[in-house]
């Protein structure tokens, strides 16, 4: 097991103390779910960066003697480094040099199940990696090297760069066209209202599904646990039922390239009716975590965010604190919650036996909104469809969720749930409908 030495290094002013022990035990949470062992952490506020070391000179030989001592053979740096400063750090060092994104990424690497997440995580591993090429990529060349096997003048760094291009370009095109096929798939299943669980690392969305759903899902309390997108059908009652589908967790710094390499993934967010913005309530920095992904969702969506803080563009956001057993009491912290977030929901997934807070607190009031957000996008409405409009039917059954058909006379009179926008249509095209 590598043995891990924490080391953090926030600019002056940026974070106090707390904050810092924060984020460094949040370091210390990915080094866990990665396979390490942590030995130590130390941090230095800096005013900047210094090119070479991104640390001073000084705090560098003093943290070569604690590694030392720590018999530490990996350094996490809490920081993004650069290529420079990496390679410079591992020489000074004398040990292996990782910040926090490589950490991530080998996260990422080793939890990913689908054939399409492999393809992600794949694609954020060379596009990080490429800028920081050693001839320890020579095993990704065709070319092995030898007299006239390669171009004139050409290094073998130069191939293996090529290469690494070339296969980003094929990743690319191959997630392209998944997300051409997840984007027809949606097409196919417009019958049911959808909502996607978004929310921090480890809050509880996969539980939350499972819950819901009671599907069998895949629950883990580490970080990344999950990356893969799982879609359930939900019953929310009334008749009505739910699509929803879990999203890769966010996380504080998360590198934006690899958020980009995820898009097909996050097409989630915005195929959405609404969005289930899921916050960890036991967590001491909840409202911090809150807007990392409040700030990585408006990216995902593609929006900005509206002066209701509960849109997000046009697309409503309802916000589930979840794992409310562990709150000390939870009526005073939902009392407090939604002076900010008027219609925020408490939840827990902790069986109702084990647990000790009170019986309104589980599943069911999100179920409930759910069941609301159903019968408002797809109000059940009664359609008149004269007899020989074939074209009109066909596309009521294909758009809409149709519950009933009669005929009396010379009138189809269609009962159907049917979304918004067709509501609109059917209206503008002089088609008689009544809702209710």
């Amino acid at each position: 097991m590598e043995r891990a030495f924490l080391v953090g290094a926030p600019r002056k002013g940026s974070a106090d103390a707390a904050q810092v022990d924060e984020h460094l035990d949040e370091l210390r949470r990915l080094a866990d779910t990665a396979g390490a062992k942590v030995v130590g952490q130390a941090y230095q506020r800096l005013e900047a960066p210094t090119p070479n070391l991104y640390l001073g000179q000084g705090k560098v030989e003093e943290l070569k003697g604690v590694l030392q001592d720590a018999r530490s053979t990996l350094v996490l740096f809490d920081e993004p480094l650069s290529p420079v400063q990496g390679s410079n750090l591992e020489r000074a060092l004398g040990v292996r040099v990782m910040d926090r994104t490589e950490v991530i990424l080998d996260i990422f690497a080793t939890r990913a199940r689908s054939a399409e997440a492999k393809m992600q995580v794949e694609l954020a591993q060379l596009e990080y990696l490429l800028p920081r090429l050693t001839r320890m990529w020579t095993h990704l060349s065709r070319i092995r090297g030898g007299i006239g096997l390669r171009g004139p003048g050409e290094t073998q760094l130069e191939t293996d760069r090529r290469v690494i291009r070339r296969k980003i370009s094929t990743l690319k095109r191959r997630l392209e066209e998944v997300a051409d096929h997840r984007a027809n798939q949606r097409q196919g299943r417009r019958d049911r209202p959808t909502a996607a669980l978004v929310g921090y690392t480890n809050t509880g969305k996969s539980s939350l599904l499972r819950a819901l759903s009671g599907a069998e899902v895949f629950v883990e309390d580490r970080l990344f646990a999950t990356l893969d997108t799982l879609t359930r059908e939900v019953e929310v009652g009334d008749g009505y039922r739910f699509r929803l589908s879990d999203t890769v967790g966010f996380i504080r710094k998360l590198p934006h390239h690899l958020v980009a390499s995820f898009r097909a993934t996050l097409e989630e967010v915005r195929g959405a009716d609404i969005l289930l913005h899921v916050i960890d309530a036991a967590h001491p920095a909840w409202e911090q975590q809150a807007e990392v992904v409040d700030r990585e969702t408006r990216i995902a969506e593609g929006g900005t965010w509206n002066d209701d803080a509960s849109v997000v563009g046009r697309k409503r956001v309802v916000y589930v604190f979840n794992k409310a057993d562990l709150l000390p009491d939870p009526e005073a912290f939902l009392a407090q919650v939604r002076e900010r977030y008027p219609h925020a929901v408490l939840t827990s997934t902790v069986p109702r036996s084990a647990l000790r807070v009170p019986t309104w607190v589980g599943v069911e009031g999100l179920r409930s909104v759910l069941r609301t957000s159903a019968q408002a996008l797809r109000p059940i409405a009664r359609i008149h469809v004269p007899l020989g409009d074939g074209k009109l039917l066909a596309a009521l059954h294909r758009d809409a969720e149709v519950l009933a058909e009669t005929q009396v006379d010379g009138v189809v009179q269609v009962t159907a749930r049917v979304q918004a926008w067709l509501l609109g249509r059917l209206r503008r095209d002089g088609v008689g409908v009544e809702i209710g």
